[in-house]
């Protein structure tokens, strides 16, 4: 008797909105991955949208969101300024198309809210690009932390210093970006703590945000180029946050997530500066072992594996939900 054969995955058709630098970087790698087509590209530069098409030689160029949502795809991939990203991710939730945008999906509580409805009752599968969960080793460190490897975890510390500022318009404009330096950078390490150790609570949250080295109030109604946050989770442990944009650090960047516990410490840290390479390391007193080093290719990780659960059937997930608790976090951290 013949062996059952078992149905072939289809490979999910995708449209990417907007390939700038990051954009078309992340779309190069999921067509090369083989996890989905690539079908459709748009971008508000035509010249960015057919320099994308080299990576992608099947691809339709179409103008604009709108012809995007009249084509027969899966989903689409959201790489455009913060401040349109909620509007655009229920314009295709509700087209019936699964989602996957550049951090952050949304500038307030109140826009994940409405995007997490919007996922909710189309039943669509809805994803972030954190990157920095896929890059070689985090997994292990999350492993250890919610193992109870490191003992009580008490404190973590966590740093991203980019000692250059943005290099577009519209990151300076607070309605479009919905903030500075935290929302660029800062929330990619706020939501990595919360990945990590498994909380989402922030309480006794103190927030020191600066412009040029002049204190903002709260609500910050401008955009900052440096924070100092802490905060308590839950569990007791007290968190540090420090983010800047054109901080003279000595290098091109800082970036540093460190997990520290009765029973040892590990952390995530870049290589002489580098804003891709990393090592992860566990400690135990001034011992110190390598989990993770370069090379490794970890951008675009998160794209593919969301398209892979897309391709497996994948649909509204709950976990996602813990996205309006971070939205209110950084909300916290704004004094809105």
């Amino acid at each position: 008797m013949n062996a059952q054969l078992k149905p072939t995955t289809v490979a999910p058709r995708l449209g990417f909105l907007g390939v700038g630098w990051i954009g078309r970087q992340r779309m190069q790698v999921l067509a090369e991955s083989g996890a989905a087509t690539v079908a459709a590209i748009a971008d508000a530069s035509r010249e960015a949208a057919l320099a994308a098409q080299e990576h992608a030689p099947g691809a339709t160029v179409v103008d604009d969101l709108d012809a995007l949502l009249a084509m027969d795809l899966d989903g689409i991939v959201i790489a455009t300024p913060s401040g349109a990203h909620a509007a655009q991710a229920i314009a295709a939730l509700e087209r019936g198309m699964a989602v996957f945008c550049q951090k952050p999906l949304t500038r307030t509580a109140e826009e994940a809210e409405r995007v997490l409805a919007a996922a909710r009752a189309a039943d669509r599968l809805i994803g972030v690009d954190f990157s920095y969960r896929h890059v070689a080793g985090v997994a292990q460190l999350r492993d250890l932390v919610r193992s109870g490897g490191l003992g009580r975890v008490h404190a973590i510390d966590l740093a991203f210093h980019n000692a250059y500022g943005p290099d577009k318009d519209w990151f300076y404009d607070m309605a479009r970006s919905g903030g500075g330096c935290v929302m660029d950078l800062g929330i990619h390490l706020l939501d990595l703590a919360q990945w990590i150790a498994g909380e989402d609570e922030a309480d006794a949250m103190t927030a020191l945000l600066s412009a040029q080295g002049r204190p903002l109030s709260a609500p910050v109604c401008e955009v900052e180029d440096y924070a100092s946050v802490q905060w308590r989770m839950r569990s007791g442990t007290a968190v540090r946050l420090a983010c800047s944009w054109r901080l003279p650090a000595g290098c091109d960047a800082i970036i540093e997530a460190a997990f520290y516990g009765s029973g040892g410490g590990a952390a995530l840290r870049n290589v002489d500066g580098s804003f891709y390479d990393f090592t992860v390391d566990r400690f135990e007193g001034t011992r110190r072992t390598r989990l993770a080093q370069p090379p490794d290719a970890w951008g675009g990780r998160a794209l593919v594996q969301w398209a892979t659960r897309l391709a497996d059937g994948g649909r509204f997930d709950p976990e996602t939900a813990r996205l309006v608790q971070l939205a209110r976090m950084v909300d916290g951290i704004y004094g809105r």
